[in-house]
């Protein structure tokens, strides 16, 4: 080597020297105000504007819920938050916990117990033995009493075993005013409470019920018939959601009555993509059995008129970010001259490397949508780190975006970096240096 790149050398190490200590001196002293700071970049509405809705008017029901079936979201309520006995709504969560617990060829044993429920009943004898699938349409075409009793004994052990498993799928399902005592929804209490639930709960458990295309098989079944397993006994039942056929649009529901609870109705609608749950509770006493239809067609229409679905996928910018002592894990100096090199590198280092944030979000996640009311605005806040210090890696979270309408979130996507930025050193230079020059 000539003795002008020799010299180069001698000066740029001893540069190196300097300007690391003093660079990783200010960096140590600005780290507690760099770690940990996040703040809002950027908020991108959508093209409506959110306002209070009007509402459908005025309802029989004690409590009512109107509910976007895909995301959970309310998007009406009347009282949709107090607990109230739901009579036999209970056995759409003993339908759905004996679909993912049982199987429709298990032989199910009918006990004493099972056989002593009172009216609506299917007229179960102890001993007697059915197909799990056969007693489910009788539970939710017929509502039969004995029949859910039969069922949670089967999948649970017992009664009180059954809702304990209950309770547990209502609280995984997000339920949170929800106790359930009974299998088949006579009133009931425990140490836990009395059995009730709420208007936006019910609604909830209904929006889990429908993914399962069992169940939705089940409940749009008109007429059914089947035996007991000795063939002795025959029984036929036939659908009492008579909701199923005043709207082309209803695809699934349950009816229940208490003189506690009132008429209640608990039921699903499919209109344009749209997925509309209604929930009523304490709708009506006898003689006032069609309140619940009334309510149930004034609560649809004022969804497919009022609501609907948007893709709310809007691509944010994502500014880059600053890497304090930092240097991009590629960048070499083997390609400048002599000067050019040790002007540079005097300049750069100590001071900030550049990364740039990645969004991981899937194209089938730029395509989701929403219901919304026309008034409404998706708004996606970005937060990220004001400055990171080195080293960083290639997919190391930096950042956030959430998606929402209002305070209920929609989706929420990690940022992450781009590149690795690694942690300028005395050592990593002398590495670098001689690497680039001599290889």
């Amino acid at each position: 080597m000539k003795k002008k790149g020799k010299r180069f050398l001698c000066r740029l190490l001893i540069l190196i020297t300097g300007t690391v200590s003093v660079g990783q001196a200010s960096a140590s002293a600005g780290a507690a105000d760099l770690q940990g700071v996040s703040t809002v970049v950027q908020m991108i509405p959508a093209a409506v504007d959110m306002n209070e809705t009007d509402g459908p008017g005025s309802l029989y029901a004690l409590s009512a819920v109107l509910m976007d079936g895909d995301s959970g979201r309310v998007l009406y309520e009347k009282e949709g938050y107090t607990a109230r006995p739901n009579a036999s709504t209970t056995k759409v969560m003993t339908c759905i916990l004996a679909l993912e617990n049982g199987k429709g060829d298990d032989y199910v044993m009918v006990s004493k117990n099972a056989a002593a429920q009172p009216e609506v009943k299917l007229g179960l004898k102890e001993g007697e033995q059915y197909y799990l699938e056969d007693l489910l349409y009788s539970l939710m075409l017929k509502s039969h009493n004995d029949t859910a009793v039969a069922i949670a004994e089967h999948i649970g052990g017992s009664v009180e075993g059954f809702a304990h498993m209950m309770n547990e799928k209502a609280k995984e399902i997000g339920c949170t005013s929800t106790h359930f005592v009974t299998s088949n929804g006579l009133d009931g209490a425990d140490a836990g409470g009395v059995h009730e639930t709420t208007a936006r709960d019910l609604a909830l458990i209904m929006s889990y019920a429908i993914k399962n295309k069992t169940f939705l098989h089940i409940t749009q079944t008109r007429d059914y018939s089947f035996y007991d397993l000795s063939g002795n006994r025959q029984f036929s039942v036939h659908n009492a959601n008579a909701f199923l056929d005043m709207t082309p649009d209803a695809i699934s529901g349950k009816t229940g009555f208490t003189g506690n609870a009132g008429y209640c109705y608990v039921g699903a609608c499919k209109n344009e993509g749209r997925t509309f749950i209604i929930a009523l509770l304490g709708c009506g006493w006898p003689n006032n059995k069609s309140y619940k239809w009334k309510d149930t067609m004034k609560l649809l229409e004022y969804g497919k008129e009022n609501f609907h679905k948007e893709v709310y996928w809007q691509e944010p910018a994502i500014p880059e970010i600053q890497v304090k002592d930092g240097v991009s894990e590629n960048s070499t100096v083997s390609d400048e001259s002599p000067a050019q090199s040790e002007q540079n590198l005097s300049a750069g280092l100590g001071k900030a490397a550049f990364i740039k944030g990645v969004i991981q979000a899937e194209d089938s996640d730029k395509k989701k949508e929403v219901l919304l009311k026309d008034s409404e605005k998706v708004t996606c806040n970005v937060r990220l780190q004001k400055s990171l210090a080195a080293p960083v890696k290639k997919g190391q979270k930096i950042g956030q975006v959430t998606f929402s309408i209002g305070e209920l979130v929609l989706d929420d996507y990690f940022v992450t970096a781009d590149r690795n930025i690694v942690k300028i050193t005395y050592l990593w230079c002398v590495n670098k240096v001689f690497h680039d020059f001599f290889h």
